[in-house]
């Protein structure tokens, strides 16, 4: 039996996205997405196999997203969730990811009365809020009712011990009529010494959140935990085992006699609706969380009119600070904000580019050729514009000293020569030319060399761009033992320019593409990348100097002078 067009689609995109990498938590809730809206249109006659990968896979993704994340993820626009087995699954995860599942899918009757049975008696009661329920689905909900309302053991009932006769059990008898307050009192008795004998022998209840509710008992300090606020940004939940000192707080600016006060960065976030990543907030209550806190929250909006409810995140106790690093730098406060804008605009391109994918490929049905045009035009303009952010916010990290990049060893050497090549075929035309003069060396440098042949890029791109036609630039690289400088002729397009690093002005676009936002800012951007290995890029007089610090020890296969002393490239 061969398999159907529909499901035989379905085997490519899933396979598609497994084989893609999860290596950041944009990528990672890109996936997440990804993989809830597959399983959750799972054909029939879909390969099982490739099915479960998917499913252990969004199993991964869940145990590393945060379940606020996961749960705006179920609540976003167009999620399908019409797989009965999907819905299952997600029902068994945290209640928030739990609540979001049951108010997003969307299943048939007969579906419905497969897995309501078999579902957590709390998601059966987020279920019970649904409106849109098919009629045989509320009846099985009512029949299911009676039970889901009866308090149960925690443990499975043991057989009964044996009691001493002050603890004999209680018998069902009635008091005679006309009884006088002798029997009433006796049965009263024997009530309560039977309540006493069943609770010394019940097992103590489990805790929701046990890490909470066991550090308070043991009387050790709370590091963290998860809480919800409202609109007017008072505190309506919190981890059980801290909900009692914290519930009823309201988060605001400092203020003298305020019992918390939120950083003014953060106050202003929150201001604004916009997410608070790493916000310093500080209580003065009791012993148990008096003292600074960081806070993670990211706004709350009603699934159907989008109405502000407030925030949901997490407070850490901020670790001390080793007097030695009392004088570090202070983060930059409007990096950081930089980047939340940046990760608010990536929402609504990337739901963009995602329908006009969605309508190119036709996966909800057959479009017009035109329209198909024109949505594929967009998913490019979408995907320039997520390239732009990604730069915008790699510049905020660098310079707010948030990221470092990742320790490697390459051969800038080797570096240059592969973007002199790729140089080539756009110069040649123009009979322009960049001769390459080596001198000294070690040139291993210690970062990977993906990110070495970025920077090179950046620097000989930007200056090949503004090359004119005939023109000849001098490269040389020169390296002294401890550290190797790359100096590059500026071309007599910029060398009226007075800062090469300003990104404020209009700058002209060259016939190489470095970037959306122009020379100044992909110099500017590899300034900070040359900074961020103990480098440097300046400019002296009419050349430009990058300079980077090199290994004491060089690779092995780069030890050879594979390109020579001197090397010439007409390009």
């Amino acid at each position: 039996m061969t398999k159907s067009g529909e499901s035989m689609l379905f085997d490519d995109r899933l396979a598609t996205v497994l084989r893609s990498r999860a290596g950041s938590d944009t990528a990672a809730r890109t996936q997440y997405r990804q993989l809830i809206d597959l399983l959750g249109t799972l054909p029939v006659d879909a390969d099982v196999d490739l099915g479960q990968e998917g499913l252990n896979r969004l199993g991964e993704l869940s145990d590393a997203l945060p379940f606020l994340w996961q749960a705006a993820i179920l609540r976003q626009p167009g999620v399908r969730l019409r797989n009965p087995a999907l819905v299952n699954w997600l029902a068994d995860r945290e209640p928030q990811v739990a609540a979001a599942a049951m108010s997003a899918a969307s299943l048939a009757g007969d579906d419905w009365l497969e897995i309501i049975p078999h579902l957590p008696v709390s998601a059966r009661g987020f279920l019970r809020h649904r409106a849109d329920l098919p009629a045989s689905a509320r009846q099985m909900l009512e029949r299911l009712g009676v039970g889901d309302l009866v308090l149960t053991d925690a443990a499975p009932r043991q057989a009964a011990p044996e009691v001493s006769p002050a603890q004999e059990p209680l018998e069902p008898t009635t008091p005679a009529p006309g009884g006088g307050p002798a029997e009433i009192g006796a049965l009263v008795r024997r009530i309560e010494a039977f309540r006493r004998a069943r609770s010394d022998n019940a097992p103590p209840p489990p805790a929701r959140f046990s890490t909470d509710s066991q550090a308070v008992a043991a009387g050790r300090a709370i590091t963290s935990f998860e809480f919800e606020a409202d609109a007017s940004g008072m505190i309506s939940w919190a981890s059980p085992g801290i909900a009692p000192m914290v519930v009823g707080i309201t988060l605001g600016d400092p203020e003298p006699d305020a019992i918390a006060s939120v950083d003014p960065v953060s106050a202003r976030n929150m201001e604004l609706r916009l997410p608070v990543r790493g916000g310093r907030i500080s209580f003065s209550a009791t012993p148990a969380i008096t003292g600074l806190w960081l806070i993670d929250a990211s706004p709350r909006f009603a699934p159907l009119n989008r109405a502000f409810e407030g925030y949901a995140g997490r407070i850490r106790r901020q670790a001390d600070k080793p007097e030695a690093e009392a004088g570090t730098e202070p983060v930059d406060e409007g990096s950081d904000r930089m980047r939340q804008v940046l990760h608010e605009l990536r929402t609504p391109v990337n739901a963009i580019q995602g329908f006009a994918e969605i309508i190119q490929q036709q996966l909800f049905g057959p479009a017009p050729n035109e329209y198909r045009a024109l949505a594929a035009s967009v998913a490019v303009d979408a995907a320039r514009l997520l390239a732009g952010f990604d730069e915008i916010e790699r510049l905020a990290k660098l310079e707010s000293r948030a990221m470092t990049l990742p320790a490697g060893s390459s051969d800038m050497r080797a570096a240059v020569h592969i973007i002199l090549q790729r140089l080539e075929n756009v110069l040649r035309p123009r009979n322009a030319r960049i001769s390459f003069d080596v001198s000294g060396g070690p040139f291993v440098i210690g970062i990977e060399q993906t990110d070495a042949q970025q920077l090179v890029w950046r620097v000989l791109a930007t200056l090949a761009g503004s090359m004119a036609p005939g023109e000849e630039a001098k490269l040389t690289i020169h390296g002294d033992g401890t550290s190797l400088d790359i100096s590059a002729e500026i071309p007599l397009a910029m060398r009226e320019t007075a800062d090469l690093f300003d990104t404020s002005g209009q700058h002209r676009a060259g016939s190489i593409s470095t970037g959306a936002f122009g020379t100044g800012f992909t110099l500017r951007l590899a300034r900070a990348e040359a900074l961020a290995v103990g480098g440097g890029l300046r400019r002296e007089q009419d050349r430009l100097v990058l300079t980077l610090p090199v290994l004491t020890e060089a690779m092995p296969d780069n030890s050879d002078d594979t390109f020579g002393a001197h090397q010439s490239a007409r390009t």
